[in-house]
């Protein structure tokens, strides 16, 4: 069995990152092409586009290595079967489970590699490249909302700790590149959610451990709360520059523009547990959390898929017949899988089960088919 696994493990692997490539290649394509059209525009220069495409890359590794193991193992089985070489292995007392078993160890390679583009690669990459793009341009990151980008925090009595004294709203005009906040305001509420205190700021950088530094600060606090008559002045001050301590950090704000399928499962479990301390709705983000970890379990399934495919040598056409299936079957779980995301948030399906249904679904499949070979 050491034999039929390196060989299993190279064939399968040499055909895989084909299959991984070419597809890379047509999407840098398609993404050059579009980046093109931007080229020349606020400075905006050809290599940085090129630099734009490549860092690209590692998202569009975590998102088609599925499809690519599907492809890459059905064109060596497929080839194997032609060549009679997997008869010859069946007839030497190899089993369906054997080979099975043999698929699911050239699987652990490929899901530990997908978890590493998933969670250490593809994050950062696609961050330095949007980076750079909005440098390039000269370009700040705003949300689409007229009035900015909004978080929300508590107040505590000790900074980070201690007992909640109240809550507050954050709203920022833009974010630079260089992670400087500007148009910075402050709504903080108290207990009973009565106005305390409005600051306002020109703008901000963060010095870590949960630190903001606000310049041209204006503050203005409301005494009395809700018993505050209406006679009763505000006091305002301006304070040249001010500390500010609160959850909300470069990381949270980043996510506000991020799409949640890029980010890292650490990163959406770090700002799910930030919405909840404030109250907020989580599903989007638990969502694309609990697919980060079922994701890598889909190459198994693709796995799974491929097997059947070794079975069909005296019943099916060429390979080229054969790997267009597998195009199709990788094609349809990338649009089943994006379709039970949208539907599971509509309806508010379990987070889980929504990230987990397209795969056993798809392991079902997998299933009644090497069913339907043995038996025919």
């Amino acid at each position: 069995m050491r034999v039929i696994q390196r060989y299993f493990t190279s064939e399968i692997t040499r055909s895989v990152l084909f299959a991984l490539a070419a597809f890379l290649a047509l999407f840098a394509f398609f993404e050059m092409m579009g980046q093109l059209e931007q080229v020349g525009r606020n400075g905006y220069k050809l290599q940085q586009a090129v630099f734009y495409v490549l860092m690209g890359l590692p998202g569009n590794v975590y998102e088609l290595m599925p499809t690519a193991v599907l492809i890459g193992t059905i064109y060596t089985l497929s080839q194997l079967a032609a060549r009679s070489e997997f008869t010859i292995m069946r007839v030497s007392s190899m089993s369906t489970g054997m080979a099975a078993k043999v698929l699911l160890r050239i699987g652990v390679g490929f899901a530990v590699l997908t978890i590493v583009f998933g969670e250490l690669i593809a994050p950062k990459a696609s961050e330095w490249a949007e980076k750079l793009k909005l440098q390039a341009q000269g370009a700040s990151m705003s949300s689409q909302f007229r009035s900015g980008m909004w978080a929300k925090d508590v107040i505590k009595d000790k900074g980070l700790e201690g007992n909640v004294t109240g809550s507050r709203f954050i709203n920022i005009q833009t974010v630079q590149p260089d992670g400087r906040i500007e148009g910075v305001k402050l709504y903080e509420l108290d207990t009973d959610f009565h106005m305390a205190r409005m600051v306002t700021a020109k703008d901000g950088m963060y010095e870590g451990n949960h630190q903001w530094v606000l310049n041209e600060v204006v503050q203005s606090d409301f005494t009395g709360g809700g018993n505050r008559k209406i006679t009763e002045p505000v006091k305002t001050v301006k304070i040249p520059q001010m500390k500010l301590v609160s959850e909300v950090t470069p990381e949270i704000l980043s996510v506000l523009f991020a799409d949640p399928d890029r980010m890292s499962a650490y990163d959406l479990l770090a700002y799910t547990k930030h919405l909840e301390a404030n109250n907020q709705r989580t599903d989007r983000y638990e969502i694309a959390f609990w697919k980060k970890i079922v994701y890598p379990l889909s190459i198994f399934v693709m796995l799974a898929l491929a097997l059947p495919f070794a079975y069909l040598h005296f019943r099916a056409g060429g390979v080229s017949l054969k790997i267009f299936t597998g195009i199709m079957i990788g094609v349809c779980f990338q649009l089943i899988n994006s379709l039970f995301s949208h539907l599971g948030l509509l309806n508010t399906w379990p987070a889980f089960m929504t990230a987990a249904l397209p795969s056993l679904l798809f392991m079902a499949l997998a299933i009644g088919a090497l069913w339907w070979v043995e038996r025919t």
